[in-house]
């Protein structure tokens, strides 16, 4: 059975992912243990798009493990800050969030797109989150896929579920907050979920 590694060290992403891909049908590829990435260097996110910073993760992964890697990178854009926070999503907070006794990382970017679109008519609450996942081969072979779903902000986080900016969040269509649905249910929407299911042709070396 061939391995990949999933180049992530956020423990809540790699249930999600694994989720994703098994639940896809990818069945005859084992995903290598993350003890296998964690064990890595950090590998510092210089991209300028979400693809970019993808592509650097699974290049490093699989030439350091000679294992194919896969990585994404994703974040929330958000129409009134000009698509920000972007590919800056996870660290927005900056410092702000790794203070001792200070709110996590997820808490304080949260609050901080919160408080930076707090004049801002709710009818121009639009965003979308958009996740990029690349698959790098230790023959060099590469494949970078996208995922988007739209839908708008909230001011009040609400739900326990998914992670980052999930609490205030509402997809198209919907009346909760991705972090109100079910993990499946926001697997078959999510822009992750997009994005690695048109993964698993390629891991299965069907594309």
């Amino acid at each position: 059975m061939r391995q990949i590694v999933l180049a992530t060290r956020n423990a809540k992403k790699i249930r999600e992912l694994e989720r994703i891909l098994l639940a896809a049908g990818l069945t005859d590829v084992g995903l290598a243990g993350p003890e296998l990435y964690a064990a890595l260097p950090e590998i510092p996110e210089t991209g300028l798009s979400f693809a970019e910073n993808a592509l650097i993760k699974a290049r490093a992964v699989a030439a350091a493990t000679g294992l194919t890697a896969v990585a994404d990178d994703s974040g929330l854009c958000v129409d009134a800050l000009s698509g920000m926070p972007g590919v800056l999503s996870a660290r927005w907070s900056g410092r702000f969030g790794d203070q001792v006794g200070g709110p996590d990382r997820d808490t304080a970017n949260l609050q901080l797109v919160l408080d930076q679109v707090a004049d801002v008519p709710d009818a121009a609450l639009g965003a979308h989150f958009t996740c990029a996942a690349a698959l790098v081969q230790p023959d060099g072979t590469e494949h970078v896929v996208e995922g988007v779903i739209l839908g708008y902000l909230v001011r009040t986080p609400r739900g326990t579920g998914g992670f980052g900016y999930d609490p205030i969040f509402v997809p198209e269509g919907e009346t909760r907050t991705t972090a109100e649905m079910s993990a499946e249910e926001k697997d078959a929407i999510s822009h992750r979920g997009r994005a690695f299911r048109a993964l698993v042709p390629l891991l299965k070396g069907e594309g």
